[in-house]
């Protein structure tokens, strides 16, 4: 346990950013220096012909925009033990594991102790904002967190998801003690070898520490609505576990028994009381502040993919507050959540200056030309320059672009942002989607965004019904001419084939691209079909994406699944009950 004067001066964490954000130019340009003065010695700086240059024109002169495909051997040699320096100067002894849902595979991704210091800044400032709204005192916190067992490459080096290379450092428990969000759970709990004993375990953490819980967490809003839909379960059986302070034999792993052994003891009055809390709640609705009657808010990812979730995390919630967690991914990390009091749906990341230098490609000015040729459309685009941090503009859209200290240089990074404003003068980013999760057969183009509008459009239909979506998936399917979009759904129970027929026209209609609707016009893009999956079917994806070594912590739902998904796609149509096809048109 630290000390009472290792806890975070809050004022300071602050004072450090206005200061840092007010010159956001310079300190990108030092940033950038330092980025190529430490790692000028790699092969693949040496190989760009900068010759000691730090400036950002000789950079971008020099150095091409690259994706991951460009990197992956120089990634591949350092994974394998390349002895010289590759793409940093200092070795890289870790490597992170991407979750795999967009690609269907995870990547290789370079983890060093700069991008460890920039994940701690990150969770230090958005705390120190978060924390002045929301106070936490001495609290514990609910953490659903879960750390994969760390492999090693051939070249030795240890490999692990991002979650894991995060939640298994030494520096990550100082900074949520410094924090005051002691989580819960020991860590026996949250290494263990099986995610489902893990979060019952969990659970039953916080149920022994109800009244001290004032922070209920996980990495996504997916792991949090999981758990909760879990307890809907379970809670009976933890009632038994309280009541006996024996613990369930459906938890196996020694390791684990034997923490909780600690921490398990009788106690009868606990186990009346929770019983008595589940069995007066309607439909569950606020069953988190039932159960945790000091918790101050609820935090994640909330925005992205992890929207979805939303209306069934509040449901649980009641009236307490959803905050949105920063903005990263496996290759670094962006802009920390300074505004914790607006909804997850407004949540803006402010770009933290020195963790990495940024630019944005344009996307408004994106020309795209459409041309017939022998009876085929084909795409002519030509694009534009990326722009510095503080050269954005307010209201644009843009791709994102990272240099970091891990080893990757003009690393395109595929997330599209929209500006929202500017906090001094580092821009304030809104996320909107991936850019190569994209619904297209013709000339129509709808995004991640696009098909989650759709869908809870659609989703209303049911909501007559008091049924809701659990979770959603589509495909593009080409196999006979002309294609078409394929929506699975799984929803909560029974629904009348005359309501879901009428969901799969509303999906149709709801898909406004003007590409997709001139399409199905005429008939260049086939009926929307709606396959309805049976319950259980999107657990079975992530089980699947749990036995390729991903966590719960870092899984998303894949919204697309394309060709390289092969076996999730076969889950989802080896799964069909019902479809339907639209009659929109």
């Amino acid at each position: 346990m630290l000390e009472k004067m290792e806890i975070l001066d809050v004022e300071k964490l602050i004072g450090d950013f206005e200061v840092m954000t007010k010159d956001a130019e310079n300190v990108q340009r030092e940033t950038l220096k330092m980025i190529l003065e430490e790692n000028g010695c790699a092969e693949y700086l040496q190989n760009m012909g900068l010759n000691g240059r730090t400036d950002p024109e000789s950079f971008k002169a020099c150095v091409p925009l690259v994706t991951h495909k460009d990197l992956e051997p120089y990634i591949q040699r350092v994974a394998d033990g390349a002895f010289s320096p590759i793409l940093t100067g200092k070795p890289i002894t870790t490597i992170s594991l991407s979750s795999g849902t967009t690609q269907g595979k995870p990547k290789f991704v370079p983890f060093n102790d700069e991008l460890m210091e920039s994940t701690l800044q990150i969770y230090h400032t958005s705390f120190a904002f978060r924390n002045r709204e929301f106070p936490i005192e001495n609290g514990k916190a609910l953490q659903f967190i879960y750390s994969s067992k760390h492999s090693k490459t051939k070249g030795g080096l240890f490999a692990g998801t991002a979650t894991t290379n995060v939640f298994r450092n030494s520096q990550f428990k100082k900074a949520m003690t410094a924090m005051q969000s002691e989580c819960c759970s020991p860590d026996e709990v949250i290494v263990g070898p099986d995610f489902h004993q893990s979060l019952y375990c969990h659970l039953l953490c916080g149920l022994i520490f109800h009244e001290e819980i004032q922070l209920v967490s996980s990495t996504f809003a997916h792991s949090i609505v999981l758990a909760f839909r879990t307890f809907e379960q379970v809670w009976e059986e933890l009632c038994d576990d309280i009541r006996e302070g024996v613990l369930t034999s459906r938890i196996t792993f020694p390791s684990v028994r034997s923490a909780m052994a600690k921490l398990l003891k009788p106690n009868p009055e606990l186990a009346d009381l929770i019983e008595k809390k589940c069995s007066r709640l309607s439909n569950w609705y606020g069953l988190i502040p039932e159960l945790f009657p000091n918790v101050k808010y609820i935090y994640g990812i909330m925005t992205g993919s992890m929207e979805p979730y939303l209306k069934k995390l509040r449901h649980y919630a009641a009236d307490v507050p959803l905050i949105s967690a920063d903005y990263g991914s496996s290759e670094g990390w962006i802009g920390a959540n300074i505004n914790p009091s607006l909804p997850p749906e407004s949540t803006t990341y402010a770009v933290l200056p020195n963790i990495g230098y940024f630019e944005f490609i344009p996307l408004k000015e994106n020309v795209e030309e459409h041309m017939q040729e022998n009876g085929n459309v084909s795409f002519l685009s030509t694009e534009p320059k990326p722009v510095g941090l503080t050269e954005v503009k307010v209201g644009e859209e843009y791709e994102v672009i990272i240099t970091s200290f891990a080893g990757l240089y003009r690393y395109r990074l595929g997330d599209v942002v929209k500006v929202m404003g500017f906090h001094n003068s580092t821009p304030e980013l809104k996320f909107v989607c991936r850019r190569n999760l994209m619904l297209t057969i013709n000339i129509d183009k709808n995004t991640e965004k696009d098909l989650q509008l759709a869908v809870e459009e659609a989703a209303k239909l049911i909501a007559e019904e008091k049924r809701e979506v659990i979770d959603f998936s589509s495909n593009v399917d080409v196999s006979a001419d002309p294609g078409h979009y394929v929506i699975f759904w799984e929803i909560s129970g029974e629904v009348s084939d005359e309501v879901l027929k009428e969901c799969c026209n509303c999906l149709d209609r709801s898909f406004v691209d003007a590409g997709y609707v001139s399409s199905r016009k005429v008939n260049a893009i086939g009926p929307l079909e709606l396959r309805v999956v049976w319950k259980g079917t999107f657990h079975k994806i992530l089980d699947h994406y749990l036995g390729l070594g991903a966590v719960v912590s870092q899984f998303k739902t894949p919204r697309y699944v394309g060709p390289t998904n092969n076996k999730v796609l076969q889950i989802l149509c080896d799964n069909v009950a019902k479809n339907y096809f639209s009659t929109a048109f």
